[in-house]
This record gives structure tokens, C-alpha cells and sequence, in this order.
């Protein structure tokens, strides 16, 4: 991997201004104009298709009511303004994957504008901008592959055609990489909590573009723009930026402009790479889509999705520290979706030691989750009742530590209960005194050095004693009793 020649330095002489544009796919069940199914994962190319999302003569749009409401949410999450009339319009531009030749999309009449969202780094809050959130249809997908004689050739696969987007722009008001990944984390969080996105980058749910500049420290105008495409990951994000950063400012010092295009961003290379200047950019020439009339959203139906707004990341957070005395950082964790709250708050109920229950969910599930797999099938296979039973056995010293971790990795694959885990992997912990004597002398045999040094005073070293019996009891060893056992070995002889 070739790393990036322009890493960020600190922009001591230069203000970094960022503002970022997400799209996300909303969880309806159908498309957002035609009744053809959204989840369109996984199903064979070109079989979620409909004369309408197939762009044919004739047809006619018909709106998603679930979506508009998704969007409106969204915005009173985001503490947007919902204006009373809004309206979609033709976006047009030329491309393969566009089946009608032109987009419908909002313009200046979105459903929602001008609201703001916290986000902390650092102990630092910035408060963000939203210029506004819309909705609009996703794209057609474009599969580059060869043909059966190895000539280039580009597949098209309607399944995407047609299924909710919703746009959330920002105003520039971010000033590192860190802000942006911490703001993509924060509404992240905010639609899993909402139900309305996955809010899956990896998957392509949730995607990111990043519209950069620098200016004199000081300085109220705007620098020249670059926007970056491409990030597929949260971390792509923080890296395209710092990236964007170094190289702008190695231009500025040098006395060189930037120039405003779309760059992309090569994730193995570490790079950005130019893809369109400013001159070529698209002029949408939008108009007002003569197929949907305006749409008009009563203030009762605001009012009603406004009081059916579940409990948000940040009020679940401060709750959280309030009731069950969890640290910032672990209440900020489990906040994140309401998944992780159910179960946690469910598994307290079962096991009454919040800060036991919130660490092991934070990192063994926040663990097993990163290792990949199908978060919402796991999800459902672990139970509150079966976490609150092993933390039981954990406490009772029925398994220990290592083995506990050994059955929640079971618990999250099969959703077994854990005294069959345990039975059936062999993972109850001996605590039985003559059981273990064979096995502490004979690690005090095998390691004179950690012997001789404990003998001299470390007492560090018993730890490195404990760790060679828990091996060779595969973990099962109770380590208090491992520990009592060698002190009165050693001090014996």
C-alpha cells in the first residue's frame, strides 16, 4: 500500500472548513414511486423492476407516504424547520444508470431546511448546520465486468432504480476530520434510533461525499471547494479529509490556487485523484416535476410524528448517566441505536449492575459486530435473559473470565443458553483445590525465572505464573484460587 505523499499537517496558518452531503437508503418496503419491493438485496438482477422505475413512456410516479414521513422525522431529529408546502423536481443529466434521463429530486422546495445537530470531540461541542434534508430516488446500479470473450463491457441492474434516498446536507461547519467522523457517527445513530436507514457505509445504505477548503485563519470567506467521493467507511472519511487537508495546504503555502473539482478517493493508494474540473460539472437544469403536484404536509400530521419521536442518542445518553451511573463515553456508546438500549436496559432489569452489563456489551458485542456477520440476525439471537444468565455464572464463579467470553461469542453465533454452552464446550471453572495442584507445581517447575523473581520481591510475576496454569486448564482455572495456591507453594519451599 502506498501511503498518502500530502498527510495532513497541523493547518496552523489556515482554517479547515468541511461540509458534508449523506444519502441515505430508507428502510420502506417498497420503492419511491412504484409498488416494486425496496429490499432488493441479494435478489437476482433486474427482478425488482416496473414499467415506472424502468423509466417507460407513459407511466406515472406515485409518492411513498412511508418515506415522506422517514424524511420528516428525520428533519425533527435534526431539529429542522418543516415548512408547510414543499414540491419534487426533474433533475436532469445524462447517464447509463438513469432510466428516465432525468432524477427526481428536491430543489428549492425541500420537505425540510435549517436545523442543527451537536457533536463533541474531544470535550469540545460544535453545534452543525443543516441546510436541509430531502428526499429523491436512488439510481440504477452499473456492473463492469467482461463479456464472455473478455471484451470490456458495462451490465446494468435495475434493482436499485427507484428505492427512497434521503439527502442530508450540512452547512460547512465542521473544521476537522475528527468533527465529520464524530457528526457521521452522531446521525448515524440518530436514524437506527429513528428506524428509518441501516445507516450501513459498507453496504452502500449510507453514503458520504466531502466538500473541503481552507482559509486564512480569520478570514470570513470561503476558500476554494474541492468535493471527494468514494469513502466507503467512516475511517475513508477521516482519511480522504486529512489527506485533502495536506495537499491544499502544501498548494497554499507554495502560493498556488486550488482548483474546485470533484476528487475521488483510492482507498488502497491513500490518495485523492482528480475526476471533474469545475467546468465540467453538470448543469441539472432543474424544473418542477409536471408529474407530481406540490405536496402539502399538515401542521396535526407534524405535530403527531413529532410526539411519536422515540428517545434520541443524546437524551438516552444523559438519561442514562443520570440513572444508572455510567461514564459519559459508556452511556454515549449504548446510546447509539436502539438495539444495544433494549438490550441493555433489559438485561438490567434480569441483572441489576449497570456498568457490568454496559461493558460487556460495549466491548464484547461492539467486538464480535466488527468481525462482521449479520448484525440484526445476531441481534436477534442474543437474548437479554441469556446475557443476564452468564454474567450470573460469571459472578457465582462458575466460568471464568476467559470462558465467559468464549460463551457470549456462542451466545451471539447460535443463541444457546449458557449452561448448555458451557456443558458442552467444557468450560466450567475449577475451583477445586486438589484438582489444580498438579497443575500449579508443575508451572512453578517449568518457569524458574518468574519463580526466582517473584522469590525476590516482584510480585508482579506471579501474574505470569497464573497465566501458564490458566493455560493449561484451557481457561477453566478459577485464578484467585490459582493465585492463593502458588503464593502458598512458593512460600512453602
Amino acid at each position: 500500500m502506498v501511503e498518502a505523499r500530502h498527510p495532513a499537517p497541523p493547518p496552523t496558518d489556515f482554517e479547515v472548513v468541511i461540509g458534508l452531503e449523506i444519502h441515505c437508503q430508507l428502510l420502506t418496503s417498497s420503492k419511491m414511486f412504484c409498488g416494486c419491493s425496496a429490499d432488493y438485496a441479494g435478489a437476482p438482477p433486474n427482478t425488482h423492476v416496473c414499467p415506472i422505475c424502468l423509466g417507460m413512456p407513459g407511466v406515472l410516479p406515485v409518492i411513498n407516504r412511508r418515506a415522506v414521513e422517514f424524511t420528516l422525522m428525520t428533519g425533527l431529529a435534526l431539529n429542522c424547520a418543516i415548512p408547510e408546502a414543499s414540491k419534487f423536481d426533474r433533475k436532469n443529466y445524462p447517464y447509463p444508470d438513469l432510466m428516465k434521463g432525468y432524477q427526481i429530486s428536491q430543489y428549492d422546495l425541500p420537505f425540510t431546511r435549517d436545523g442543527w445537530v451537536d457533536v463533541e470531540v474531544d470535550g469540545q461541542v460544535r453545534r452543525v448546520g443543516m441546510e436541509r434534508v430531502h428526499l429523491e430516488e436512488d439510481t440504477a446500479r452499473l456492473v463492469h465486468a467482461p463479456d464472455s470473450e473478455g471484451r470490456p463491457c458495462s451490465l446494468l441492474d435495475v434493482n436499485r432504480s427507484g428505492v427512497p434516498l434521503m439527502e442530508i446536507v450540512s452547512k460547512p461547519d465542521l473544521r476537522s476530520p475528527a468533527e465529520a467522523r464524530a457528526y457521521l457517527q452522531k446521525l448515524r445513530a440518530i436514524l437506527r434510533t429513528l428506524g428509518v436507514s441501516t445507516g450501513n457505509m459498507e453496504e452502500g445504505s449510507f453514503r458520504c461525499d466531502a466538500n473541503i477548503s481552507l482559509r486564512p485563519r480569520g478570514v470570513e470567506a470561503l476558500g476554494t471547494r474541492t468535493e471527494v467521493k468514494n469513502m466507503n467507511s467512516f475511517r475513508s472519511v477521516a482519511r480522504a479529509l486529512e489527506y485533502e487537508i495536506g495537499r491544499q495546504t502544501a498548494l497554499l503555502e507554495r502560493g498556488e490556487r486550488v482548483v474546485q473539482e470533484t476528487r475521488g478517493w483510492v482507498e488502497d493508494r491513500g490518495v485523492t485523484v482528480s475526476q471533474r474540473s469545475k467546468e465540467q460539472a453538470h448543469d441539472y437544469r432543474y424544473f418542477p416535476e409536471p408529474d407530481l403536484p406540490p405536496l402539502f404536509v399538515a401542521r396535526a400530521r407534524v405535530e403527531e410524528l413529532r410526539a411519536a419521536l422515540p428517545e434520541l442518542p443524546d437524551a438516552r445518553s444523559e438519561r442514562y448517566g443520570r440513572e444508572y451511573g455510567l461514564t459519559p463515553y459508556l452511556a454515549g456508546q449504548l446510546a447509539t441505536s436502539r438495539d444495544l438500549a433494549e438490550l441493555f436496559e433489559q438485561t438490567v432489569r434480569l441483572y441489576p449492575d449497570p456498568t457490568t452489563v454496559g461493558n460487556w456489551i460495549q466491548t464484547e458485542l461492539f467486538r464480535l459486530q466488527k468481525e462482521g456477520g449479520d448484525e440484526a440476525e445476531a441481534r436477534a439471537l442474543l437474548s437479554a435473559e441469556h446475557l443476564a444468565e452468564l454474567l450470573r455464572l460469571l459472578e457465582q464463579g462458575a466460568v471464568s473470565g476467559s470462558a465467559a467470553k468464549q460463551v457470549f461469542e456462542e451466545l451471539y453465533r447460535t443463541g444457546r443458553a449458557p449452561t448448555e454452552i458451557v456443558e458442552s464446550l467444557g468450560l466450567a471453572q475449577v475451583s477445586d483445590v486438589d484438582a489444580l495442584g498438579g497443575a500449579v507445581r508443575d508451572a512453578i517447575e517449568a518457569n524458574p525465572r518468574p519463580v526466582a523473581d517473584y522469590r525476590a520481591g516482584k510480585t508482579a510475576a506471579l501474574g505470569r505464573l497464573v497465566g501458564e496454569v490458566m493455560k493449561a486448564t484451557r481457561g477453566r482455572a478459577n485464578p484467585a484460587t490459582v493465585s492463593e495456591l502458588l503464593r502458598q507453594e512458593l512460600h512453602a519451599e
